[in-house]
């Protein structure tokens, strides 16, 4: 761990500049493919990919509150903001053309962006940063999972070469047979290259190899492919099977002559309806947690081990989230993947996003006719790839070895998700984990507020809390309060004998604020778990206490 904390702001700019400014074009090249690829995912116009990575680059550099996160748009709410579009078109007012009609709903989620931003400045406001430890991780993992799994779903036709008929993402993911038996042959081989391309090019154990960014590669490498079948211009080839197949501009983006004229401008007068309201609600619920989660990530990933000011961080997406939405750019984030390269390449301050952002204004400025070149295979290809590292068998394999209530919460909210949207997916988990605790023995008064006494030993130095009854997700956040109004640098002791459950995240939350304590120059321990037993041989798992049989007088 390096201790000399950097420096920030303008004094940060002048004495990292160039650590930052390469980092910042690296993560670049690797943001501009995602950005077209998560419009394409969200079902609007390139452009907005593109603005919410110059605005979430230029404007959040400034105002975030962590220090080496990349904001832009990501895939966690490219199924919200398709979701908002299907709902918004079916809301068209009548005698509209099918241009008009995508235009309505694409400004009527723009409008959405909008009422997410001034939530998540509500948020901040009233230091709301604390929430991210209400929602358990199984929860949030199968969220992401069911992310993943509709992203996939969503993105195989577009690899096929092939547009789905159906609207509901259960429709969608059952016509993938139907789409393999009409696929279109050149199209496929543009995606097959692509995925060997991601897949492969990390593997390869060479320095040179490691800098190219696997996601450049793959559109440069399909922009070749794509002038070999001429797929600039409309036209039909036979295949192998003596079948016509056609190719054409639509496999391909489609970005505006002039920047300008990808500014569209949103219209408010559904947002305040059921449907604009449930939207807004979960853009904001999905685009906060993810934030703070990822805010949380990079901090353990900091070689300076800088904390992140959470409240700072939710109204800093939430002025980003209204001046991207109000010029046509996607909801933005703190993007985990992207962030985690910006550490890797060596990143020191916020300047690095700031040079992020300004790379990609220089491409779309300069570069817009190359970037029209790419065909919508390759960005289905990264997407694809993105969905299923999000939905994996070992995500499935990692929850079960923390227990198998873990699974059963995991799995509940990835199939509750799919079969309706994110939010009702989100509070099903959670209701599901309330009832397993409830099961658990958990008594009903202490599943959301926390039980406990401090004493206070000032001569030694030592605070101890004694938790009763429970320490579970749902109470957590007040236990975690009285945490941090504890001095640093003296002695912790959290006993949780007495407690009938101490839950996963729990176990968890303590784990990392053992770190960050014992960092700052305190001592941190748990005491009491000799009386739990432990659901499963993970570190952090459930412990629920024994039941200890006693003899009645007599036998």
């Amino acid at each position: 761990m390096l201790t000399q904390i950097p420096a920030d702001g303008l004094a940060g700019l002048k004495k990292y500049w160039k650590t930052d400014l390469l980092s910042g074009f690296i993560i670049s090249l690797i943001a501009l493919p995602l950005c077209l690829g998560i419009a394409l995912a969200s079902g609007v116009p390139p452009m907005a990919g593109i603005i919410a990575g110059i605005v979430g680059g230029l404007m959040l550099s400034l105002t975030s509150g962590s220090y080496l996160t990349i904001n832009g748009p990501a895939a966690g709410l490219a199924v919200i903001v398709l979701m908002s579009i299907e709902g918004f078109r079916s809301m068209a007012p009548a005698g509209l053309s099918a241009t008009e009609v995508e235009m309505f709903a694409y400004q009527c989620t723009l409008a959405v962006g909008i009422g997410c931003g001034v939530l998540q400045l509500g948020f901040g406001l009233v230091k709301a940063g604390v929430l991210s430890n209400f929602f358990p991780s199984s929860v949030v993992h199968g969220m992401l999972a069911a992310i993943g799994i509709m992203i996939f779903g969503k993105q195989i036709h577009t690899a096929l070469g092939v547009k789905p008929e159906g609207k509901e993402m259960l429709e969608i993911i059952a016509e993938i047979p139907q789409s393999i038996m009409h696929l279109n042959p050149e199209i496929v081989l543009i995606s097959l290259v692509s995925i060997l391309i991601l897949i492969g090019l990390p593997k390869i154990k060479s320095k040179w190899i490691q800098m190219l960014p696997a996601p450049l590669m793959v559109v440069l490498v399909a922009i070749a492919m794509g002038y070999y079948f001429d797929l600039e211009h409309q036209h039909k080839y036979l295949f192998l099977d003596g079948h016509a197949y056609e190719l054409g501009p639509k496999f391909l983006v489609s970005l505006p002559a002039n920047f300008m004229d990808g500014i569209v401008f949103p219209r408010f007068d559904y947002l305040f309806t059921g449907f604009g309201i449930q939207m807004m609600v979960s853009y904001a619920l999905v685009a906060s947690l993810e934030s703070l989660l990822t805010a949380s990530a990079i901090d353990k990933l900091d070689p300076w081990k800088r904390k992140s000011n959470f409240n700072r961080e939710l109204f800093a997406k939430g002025t980003g989230n209204i001046v991207s939405s109000m010029i046509g750019g996607l909801p933005i984030i703190a993007e985990v993947v992207r962030s985690s390269a910006n550490v890797n390449n060596g990143a020191t301050t916020r300047w690095a996003n700031f040079f992020h952002g300004l790379f990609l204004l220089v491409f779309v400025v300069f570069l817009s006719q190359l970037l029209h070149h790419i065909p919508l295979a390759a960005l289905a290809s990264i997407l694809m790839v993105t969905g299923y590292r999000l939905a994996s068998p070992k995500e499935f394999s990692k929850t079960l070895k923390i227990g198998r209530e873990q699974l059963i919460i995991f799995i509940s909210t990835i199939l509750v998700t799919i079969a309706t949207d994110l939010l009702i997916g989100i509070l099903a988990g959670v209701l599901i984990k309330l009832i397993i605790h409830t099961i658990n023995g958990v008594p009903i008064r202490s599943l959301f507020k926390p039980f406990f006494t401090l004493e206070v030993d000032e001569e030694a130095q030592v605070y101890t809390i004694d938790v009763e009854h429970s320490a579970v997700f749902s109470n957590f956040i007040g236990l975690k309060k009285q945490l941090d109004r504890i001095p640093k640098g003296k002695t912790i002791v959290v006993n949780v004998g007495k407690t009938k459950l101490v839950d996963h995240t729990v176990m968890e939350a303590l784990h990392a604020y053992d770190i960050d304590y014992q960092r700052s120059g305190g001592k941190f321990s748990i005491s009491g778990l000799e009386e739990h037993r432990a659901m499963s041989e993970h570190s952090h798992a459930s412990r629920k206490r024994i039941v200890r049989q006693t003899n009645s007088v007599g036998e």
